[in-house]
């Protein structure tokens, strides 16, 4: 389904994908493993290919946003960025989570995501979308990050934000490392010109989603 014009949700294994359709391909997080499939079958409707994916972002480093990474890109070079708090864990052994058995820990030796992603930064301004604001908002994981796309008004959570009962609200409690400080990131959003919310597990928010934001921030 196009969000706003050149900007794809696909529905992959788990979770929502973004594919931002220009000459190149950029893939906003990308599902639990098989998620290729998926990805392969929509790409074929626009008269695309998934061997034209250029970069993939992940939000954060859970399984289902980071699974469908090496299915994805395969054998190719494809440029995976996420931030490098969230990059670090993926590297623990069995050996690591037995002796330190954290959350990001376990999530890591669980995610089998990429290795070796290139290091996304708050502030750091990627080159789509007329330029795409990397947000760093830790506490769903140390790594989170939205990516907001000035230019469209369309800001993309992945799971820092979600819909309860038809309210914007706050990351998950079960799954979130920190949501105290997760709630404090919220701030920075609602300090951002928006006009679409794209999340993860949710249809996009565009209903007046400056003031959702502002009014979230405050609750909080």
């Amino acid at each position: 389904m196009e969000i706003v014009p050149g900007v794809h949700a696909v529905q992959l294994v788990g979770s929502i994908g973004y594919l931002i359709v220009e000459d190149e391909l950029t893939l906003i997080d990308a599902g639990f493993a098989g998620s290729h499939l998926l990805l392969r079958r929509y790409l074929r409707r626009l008269g695309r290919s998934i061997d034209e994916i250029a970069s993939i972002i992940c939000t954060h480093a859970h399984p289902d946003h980071i699974g469908g990474v090496r299915g994805i890109v395969g054998r190719r070079s494809v440029e995976v960025l996420m931030h490098p708090a969230d990059a670090t864990p993926l590297k623990v052994s069995l050996g690591d989570v037995i002796a330190r058995p954290t959350p990001g820990a376990l999530v890591g030796l669980l995610a089998r995501g990429p290795w070796n992603p290139l290091p996304l930064h708050d502030g750091d301004v990627l080159p789509v979308l007329g330029g795409v604001e990397v947000v760093h908002t830790p506490g769903h994981t140390p790594g989170t990050i939205c990516l907001y796309a000035r230019a469209r008004g369309v800001l993309f959570v992945g799971d820092a934000l979600q819909v309860i009962c038809g309210q914007l609200s706050g990351p998950s409690h079960v799954f979130s490392e920190d949501r105290r400080l997760a709630l404090r990131s919220i701030a920075r959003l609602a300090a951002l010109d928006v006009g679409t919310i794209c999340f993860a597990h949710y249809a996009p928010w565009r209903r007046d989603p400056r003031l959702a934001l502002r009014a979230l921030a405050e609750r909080t």
